[in-house]
């Protein structure tokens, strides 16, 4: 797979090298780390706060049933000894389901924010894609990858544009 997606980029490479020798425009190639510029707008930081706000409600939804969890644990092995081998099953299977609990909960949980996060930052990803499109026609850039892209294993900081995306973003208000 990785052999795959580096001869797809040496493919666009020389494509790119023969395709604008043609012409006698220089290859210009840009690189934007989205997260970071996500990170970097105004928008992105409120985004962010709102996203982290639902996951302390989900912790604080969690958190009542682990402390619980944890009450049931040490009362079981207090009592181990102590209680009969119906009675220590009965707490043993308590136990269990309230860690299924827990677990069910979690994995809701987990499914909901990752459907907050879409919703939130979706529409914000898309508008990053358009300035970045606008960056790269204004300046002239052949061709713009996104850091952290397959194939991408390294690029010169001078190639990174994140920061002219961020001030074109902002601008926008």
């Amino acid at each position: 797979m990785q052999v795959h997606k580096a001869l797809v980029l040496l493919g666009l490479a020389a494509v790119l090298t023969f395709g604008t020798a043609a012409s006698d425009e220089p290859v210009k190639i840009g690189v934007v780390d989205l997260d970071q510029a996500v990170s970097q707008t105004a928008d992105g930081k409120r985004a962010m706060e709102e996203i982290q706000q639902k996951q302390k409600s989900a912790e604080g939804q969690v958190q009542p049933l682990v402390d619980s969890l944890k009450g049931m644990e040490e009362e079981l092995k207090s009592k181990k000894f102590v209680l009969s081998d119906d009675a220590l099953r009965e707490k043993q299977l308590a136990y269990a389901s309230k860690r299924n609990e827990i677990e069910t909960k979690l994995r809701e949980l987990k499914g909901e924010i990752e459907i907050d996060r879409e919703r939130i930052l979706g529409p914000l990803f898309s508008k990053l894609n358009d300035v970045v499109k606008e960056v790269g026609q204004e300046q002239g850039y052949t061709v713009i990858f996104a850091r952290g892209a397959a194939g991408l294993m390294y690029t010169r900081e001078a190639a990174d544009i994140t920061d002219l995306v961020v001030q074109k973003f902002n601008s926008r208000g």
